[in-house]
């Protein structure tokens, strides 16, 4: 066990490194599919059939082929074609695209989602196409898709794995090598899984908060300040 502890501080900085390109990737990849997610979930929903069927395309190409050959057609291919793309571009890209297709339906459906009447509310408004989207519907479905949108972005980061087959040092690259130092699988690949865990539960957290302030501020749900201080709100329940 010594030995294991020893290799694992001799690769530390490395697996720092490693982290850091893992989150460089999470981080990336999620805004450019939060991106892609919401332009094609509200385009799918748009009145031109030229423009929601372009939309549609798009997604289920992208849902419908495999993250890996993406990743390989994006890296090695497009090379071909005089396109060469630096090897974190390519796996910020090829994550945005993949979980940007799964992200749209996800958007499209909390719109959906939103009462008839609510939509019905806003032309009696006489707002804005614009005005009614983001003013009226957009904060009801947020609050709608932000569990959904949570659990891509976790397997978005668990999918930020493949990019070490273009050279990218991220954890499960440094963990590969800190098996091959140790020879230990349970020991290296475990350090990967803890590593990825501890992540993941950041990004839960973080989606917990921004589920939480999204109710709050459309009345369906308690005060985002509430959930730091759960012991005062119950003993002002009790004593109530």
């Amino acid at each position: 066990m010594s030995d294991n502890l020893d290799a694992l501080a001799t690769v530390l900085p490395r697996l720092l490194d490693g982290i850091l390109v893992t989150l460089q990737l999470t981080v990336g990849g999620s805004v450019l599919a939060f991106l892609l997610a919401a332009i094609l979930g509200i385009t799918a929903r748009h009145h031109n059939v030229v423009v929601r069927g372009a939309a549609r395309v798009f997604v289920e190409f992208f849902r419908g082929t495999s993250l890996l050959v993406q990743l390989f057609w994006l890296f090695y291919v497009l090379p071909l074609f005089g396109i060469e793309l630096s090897s974190l571009f390519t796996g910020i890209l090829a994550l945005g695209l993949n979980y940007g297709a799964y992200g749209a339906e996800v958007v499209r459906g909390a719109l959906n989602s939103v009462p008839k009447g609510q939509w019905e509310a806003s032309v009696a408004l006489s707002l804005s196409p614009a005005r009614r989207l983001f003013r009226i519907v957009w904060p009801q479905a947020w609050a709608i898709m932000i569990p959904s949108l949570s659990n891509l972005g976790i397997m978005l980061l668990k999918g930020s794995a493949v990019a070490y087959v273009i050279v990218m040092h991220d954890i499960t690259f440094v963990t590969n090598q800190l098996r091959q130092m140790t020879n230990d699988t349970f020991f290296s690949y475990g350090v990967g899984m803890v590593i990825y865990f501890l992540i993941a539960y950041v990004l839960v957290l973080v989606a917990n908060l921004a589920e939480v302030r999204a109710k709050s501020r459309l009345g369906t749900g308690p005060p985002l300040r509430s959930i730091f201080r759960p012991r005062a709100a119950k003993a002002g329940v009790v004593n109530s």
